[in-house]
C-alpha cells in the first residue's frame, strides 16, 4: 500500500486534553506532513479532519459529540471526500462502539496505535468503508514517527507513557496502559538533536514523570535524566505531571542544582483531606504533601508551585472541604487547575454514592476559586519592580501591540513591542521585561536591553 495516495491532501487537527495529546497530534500531523498531507487551519477546508479526544472529565465526550456532528454541516472538501478521524483517550477506551453515535466518523484508532494513522485514514478514502484499530500495547510506539512541532523554538519530549497509579477516579492508566519508559539515551539524545535544532525549551512529559525508569532499571532515575538532559545545552526545561509520593529527594536536588530547570513545579494535590486522599488512592498524607512543599521550597524558595484540586469527590463533606481550602491558603499557590468531580465508569469511585447537592459543590468550588485567585495574585506581586527573562511566544490576542511571553516561573508575560522591531522577528527570543503591572493571571511591563 502506497502512503504517496494521501499526497495532496488538506488536513485539520483538533485536540483536546492534556500536553501528551498535544504531543501525540504533534506526532500524528508529522505523519501526514510525510505522505504529502497540507495542514490548513479550519475543518472546512479540510479532507481530513482528525480530533484527538481526552477522557478524563465527561465534558470532553460531550463536546466531541458536539465537534463531529457539525462537520456534517460543512461545505466540501477540496478533493470530493472527507474523513473523520477519532483517536486518543476516548478512542481507546470506546473503540469501535463510538461508531454506533457518530455515524459519520470513519477512522476510530486508539492511544497505542498512532503510528498506522495513515494506513488506516488511506483505507478508508480508498473503500469508503469504517476502520478501527485500538491495540492495547504500542508495538510501533508513536515517538519512532515523524513529527511536526507547534514552535521552532520549544517542544514536547515524552519520556514515558502510561500509569501504574490507578487513582480511584482517574481512566488514564486503562486507557494509556502501564507505566513504560523510553531508553534513557534516546531522550538525551533526542533533546541533544532539538538544541541543534534551534530549540530553546523543552517539557518532558510524563503522565507520572517522578517515577521514570522503574520499569527499565529497577528504580526511578528521573533525577539523573534531568541532569543529563541539562547537560545538552538546552537553556529551559519544564517537565509533567509529578506524582507527589514519587518525588524524592535526589530530584528536588536536581531541580535546585541543573541551571536549565525552571523554578516551576506542578504537584497535583487533588484534595487537602487524608480522608478523601485515602478513597482517591493517592498513598500519600495531607502532612506528607506540606512536608514535601517544605522540603522543596527549602531548596527553590522562589518557586512558583501549581497543582490540580478535585471539588466533589463523591462522600466529600464540608469538614473535608475545609481541608482543602486551609491546605490551599497555606500552600499558597501560583496557579491550580481546579475541577468538579466527573464521574467515569469504568474507575473504582464510580461506584460511590454521594448524595450531595449539585448547589453545595458548585458554591465550595466558588470559595476555593477565590482562594487560588488571591494566592495567584499575592504570588506575582514578587516580581513588581523585577527584571523578568521571557521567551516570546508571539502578541496578545486582544493587542496585537503587545508581546506575549512566559518566564521561567511559567508566568505570562506582557509588554509593548519596541519600537522599530516586529513582533515576529522576537517570536522564540528571550527578552528581559522590567514589571511594573502584576495581576493575578499575567506580569506586563516594559522591554530593556536587547532580545537573545
Amino acid at each position: 500500500m502506497q502512503a504517496s495516495s494521501l499526497s495532496g491532501k488538506t488536513y485539520f487537527i483538533r485536540t483536546f486534553g492534556c500536553q501528551m495529546n498535544l504531543h501525540d497530534s504533534e506526532r500524528v500531523s508529522g505523519m501526514l506532513d510525510s505522505c504529502g498531507c497540507l495542514e490548513v487551519a479550519g475543518p472546512e477546508d479540510a479532507d481530513i479532519v482528525v480530533f484527538m479526544t481526552c477522557c478524563v472529565r465527561e465534558a470532553a465526550d460531550t463536546r466531541l459529540y458536539g465537534q463531529c456532528s457539525s462537520c456534517k454541516s460543512l461545505p466540501a472538501p477540496p478533493g470530493g471526500k472527507r474523513v473523520i478521524a477519532v483517536g486518543g483517550c476516548i478512542a481507546q477506551r470506546d473503540g469501535a462502539g463510538l461508531l454506533t453515535n457518530l455515524d459519520n466518523v470513519d477512522v476510530i484508532f486508539g492511544t497505542h496505535s498512532i503510528a498506522h494513522v495513515a494506513e488506516l485514514i488511506e483505507e478508508a478514502f480508498a473503500d469508503g468503508g469504517r476502520h478501527v484499530r485500538c491495540e492495547e500495547t504500542d508495538l510501533e510506539p508513536a515517538t519512532s514517527m515523524p513529527w511536526h512541532r507547534a514552535e521552532n523554538y520549544r517542544a514536547w519530549v515524552p519520556i514515558m507513557t502510561g500509569c501504574n497509579n490507578f487513582c480511584s477516579y482517574c481512566i488514564v492508566p486503562y486507557v494509556r496502559g502501564r507505566e513504560k519508559s523510553r531508553p534513557f539515551e534516546q531522550i538525551v539524545d533526542e533533546v541533544r538533536g532539538l538544541v541543534r535544532s534551534g530549540v530553546r525549551e523543552v517539557t518532558l512529559l510524563g503522565q507520572n514523570v517522578n517515577s521514570y525508569g522503574r520499569d527499565l532499571f529497577g528504580e526511578p532515575r528521573f533525577a539523573e535524566l534531568l541532569r543529563h538532559v541539562g547537560d545538552t545545552g538546552i537553556e529551559r526545561i519544564f517537565f509533567t505531571s509529578s506524582h507527589p509520593k514519587d518525588l524524592l529527594p535526589e530530584t528536588i536536588d536536581a531541580m535546585a542544582e541543573v541551571p536549565a530547570v525552571m523554578p516551576q513545579l506542578h504537584l497535583a494535590v487533588q484534595s487537602g483531606s487524608t480522608r478523601i486522599l485515602k478513597l482517591m488512592n493517592r498513598k500519600y498524607t495531607r502532612e506528607a504533601y506540606l512536608d514535601l512543599i517544605d522540603r522543596v521550597r527549602d531548596r527553590i524558595p522562589d518557586i512558583a508551585l501549581s497543582t490540580d484540586i478535585i471539588v466533589g469527590f463523591p462522600g466529600e463533606t464540608e469538614e473535608d472541604f475545609e481541608q482543602t481550602l486551609s491546605l490551599a491558603e497555606q500552600v499558597g499557590y501560583a496557579q491550580a487547575f481546579t475541577f468538579i468531580y466527573s464521574k467515569r465508569d469504568g474507575t473504582p469511585a464510580a461506584k460511590i454514592d454521594d448524595p450531595t447537592p449539585r448547589e453545595v459543590i458548585l458554591e465550595r468550588f466558588n470559595r476555593l476559586v477565590k482562594v487560588i485567585e488571591d494566592s495567584a495574585f499575592a504570588y506575582n506581586q514578587g516580581a513588581l519592580g523585577r527584571r523578568v527573562p521571557a521567551l516570546i511566544e508571539g502578541t496578545s490576542k486582544k493587542d496585537p501591540s503587545r508581546l506575549l511571553g512566559k518566564s521561567p516561573w511559567n508566568q505570562t508575560v506582557h509588554a509593548p513591542v519596541p519600537d522599530g522591531i516586529e513582533a515576529a522577528d522576537l517570536v522564540g527570543k528571550i527578552v528581559d521585561v522590567d514589571v511594573d503591572v502584576a495581576r493575578t493571571w499575567y506580569l506586563s511591563g516594559t522591554v530593556v536591553g536587547s532580545p537573545r
